[in-house]
């Protein structure tokens, strides 16, 4: 339950719509109990009335609610018959009936609509929270268990703050008015009905604790299930192509079985609630009729039928919110495991965030990393050794190596989605940890490795890092990166919806999306990490020219594996396990001999074979 705690700001929020909700709860309960005191009243008046056999007197008056009392004595002083007064005190009880359920249909929509309001508000929050951590805890953590977390748990926790929290109210407000009036009518009577109600606490005390631990697990193999689909639904190319359909339906399959196992367990041992109540409910209302019966047929403690008739209604009405014990203890139970599945989340803290001397800054385009080291935490994986590199503003820098050679994790700390081990960056003499992160990631112009694309139309992938859609300008970011002729071909042009993560296009035209998404920012710094892999030569040099245009008076960072469109570049980096091997232009570098000269004459060798 204490995970629950973190809702408690939510409740404080909406705090007037649950004092509301409350009190309706309260009033429609209240005008239910007063139907079967005038239910007795009714049984009494008649046995009084009309002199039936076996009636007696009462030593004293019955002790009825104040407004029940009103009613009676308005209702005798008018002299009406045996007949009327049944028939008004019938009235009587469907007006109180009609009133009771006006009061729930209000404390529904005050109860109900705050939960509702509360889960719009989480669901906010959780997403919110996702986009503050950083990298490497989506390194670490399925997407199939933030969506399973995002959308089934917080469900969860909001049958709690709606249905669960009503009926336990409910359950507080009746049986608190309930035992009131029963103990105001006969003490005795009332401790012998109540007496099954004990050992019931104890059953749902220890069918909770039971219920608690299997909603941890089901949750947790909810969660599988969910990624193992999302897995399959993002990979249905792979799988198609190496015709594994069947083993991954019988992966489903397993994990589909373990969760049914769990949820038929959880359902069985939820199902001891139902016939619990039934029979302690049953076992008080026979007590009810065995006590209170001898006691009328002994004429003790000035019982009478009507007392009989009213705990027997006051029994049945307890019925329903005594059963949803059961019901309301699992929602607790569910929810509380859900809300610590949330907390786990919610209590993580984004390795990358905003110090407290951070302000915005305006970049110019001078980088420097000095002496930086760098080293993945999953893998162990040491990706930057005392890295120094000094890039000018308006430098147009060109970093090359082999696979696995770092040259990906420098991009990744230039906008800080890591931070380094030791050693610094500076952007214009400025530490990038003093600089606020939405500034210096909005002015840097980033093209990743896999060329994410949205499931939108090309215009708003292209615009997604504006605020304002201005078609010439994604039309002119577009002809920069050498793809309008070819959106323009589309049916629906810049219209054309690309599919989740791009999948209607083909692997060059999404990284040249990306490259006209970045280059319709218009930053100081243009970041690109191996952008061009997926086209043709001539096409690549298409962009480079097309692009250098652009580049003018910006620094350029460009990460790639082709050298032949970097040859013109004011600076050449070559990186070889994660440190810098060799610095200068191409003339320079190919002059060495060395690794450069290497890479550079064995891609010419490639491309001319490929000519042949």
């Amino acid at each position: 339950m204490k995970h629950l705690k973190h809702l408690l700001s939510y409740f404080w929020k909406y705090r007037f719509r649950l004092g509301i909700g409350i009190i309706f709860i309260i009033i429609s309960n209240y005008f239910g109990v007063l139907a079967p005191q005038v239910t007795g009243f009714i049984i009494d008046y008649v046995q009084r009335s009309l002199q039936l056999p076996g009636y007696k007197p009462k030593s004293e008056p019955a002790n009825y609610d104040i407004l029940v009392q009103k009613f009676i004595g308005k209702l005798e002083a008018m002299q009406l018959s045996v007949s009327d007064i049944v028939a008004i005190s019938g009235i009587t009880i469907l007006v109180l009936a009609l009133l009771r359920g006006l009061f729930m249909f209000l404390m529904r929509q005050t109860i109900i609509v705050m939960s509702r309001h509360i889960e719009y508000d989480q669901k906010n929050e959780v997403y919110e929270h996702y986009q503050k951590l950083d990298a490497g805890f989506y390194k670490s953590t399925s997407t199939g268990d933030l969506m399973s977390r995002i959308s089934e748990d917080v469900s969860k926790v909001r049958m709690f703050t709606g249905p669960a929290i009503m009926y336990l109210i409910n359950l507080i407000a009746l049986i608190s008015l309930t035992i009131f009036f029963m103990y105001r009518r006969s003490p005795d009577l009332t401790f012998y009905v109540l007496t099954p109600l004990p050992v019931l606490a104890i059953t749902i005390y220890l069918v909770n604790n039971i219920i608690h631990k299997k909603s941890e697990a089901l949750q947790a193999t909810l969660a599988s299930l969910t990624t193992n689909a999302q897995q399959s639904y993002s990979g249905i190319r792979v799988i198609k192509s190496f015709v594994q359909e069947k083993a991954m339906l019988y992966y489903f399959k397993e994990n589909s079985e373990k969760y049914r196992k769990d949820a038929v367990t959880l359902a069985r041992i939820e199902s001891l609630y139902f016939p619990s109540m039934s029979f302690f409910i049953g076992l008080s209302t026979l007590l009810t009729i065995m006590i209170g019966g001898i006691q009328y047929i002994n004429q003790d403690n000035n019982i009478g039928l009507d007392v009989i008739v009213e705990f027997v209604i006051y029994i049945n009405m307890l019925t329903f919110p005594v059963s949803a014990i059961g019901w309301t203890a699992s929602m607790i139970q569910r929810a509380a495991a859900s809300q610590k599945r949330l907390n786990e989340f919610l209590h993580t803290k984004p390795k990358i965030f905003n110090e407290e001397n951070t302000t915005p800054f305006v970049l110019e385009g001078d980088v420097h990393f000095d002496n930086v080291n760098f080293t993945y935490p999953n893998t162990g994986l040491h990706a930057l050794k005392n890295f120094t590199l000094h890039i000018k503003a308006g430098e147009k820098v060109a970093i090359v190596g082999r696979t696995g050679s770092g040259k990906s994790t420098m991009a990744q700390l230039l906008l800080r989605m890591y931070e380094p081990d030791n050693g610094r960056i500076f952007f214009d003499g400025r530490e990038s940890r003093t600089i606020l992160l939405d500034a210096l990631r909005s002015q840097i112009s980033y093209v990743p490795q896999d060329g994410f694309l949205f499931s939108d139309s090309i215009a708003s992938n292209i615009s997604f890092g504006l605020n304002t859609h201005d078609q010439a300008e994604i039309e002119k970011a577009a002809k920069t990166a050498a793809i309008h002729n070819e959106i323009v071909s589309f049916p629906k042009g810049y219209e054309t919806l690309v599919g989740e993560r791009g999948v209607t296009l083909s692997g060059g035209q999404k990284q040249r999306i990306s490259i006209a998404r970045a280059i319709i920012k218009k930053t100081p710094v243009l970041l690109l990490d191996d952008t061009l892999s997926a086209v043709d030569t001539r096409t690549e040099n298409k962009i480079l020219t097309q692009v250098k245009e652009y580049m003018r008076n910006r620094t350029a960072i460009v990460i790639t594996h082709k050298i032949a469109g970097i040859t013109s570049f004011d600076k050449i980096v070559v990186l070889e396990d994660g440190k810098i091997v060799e610095m200068g232009t191409h003339e320079q570098l190919f002059d060495k001999k060395g690794l450069y000269y290497e890479m550079y004459q064995r891609q010419q060798l490639q491309e001319s074979k490929s000519k042949k």
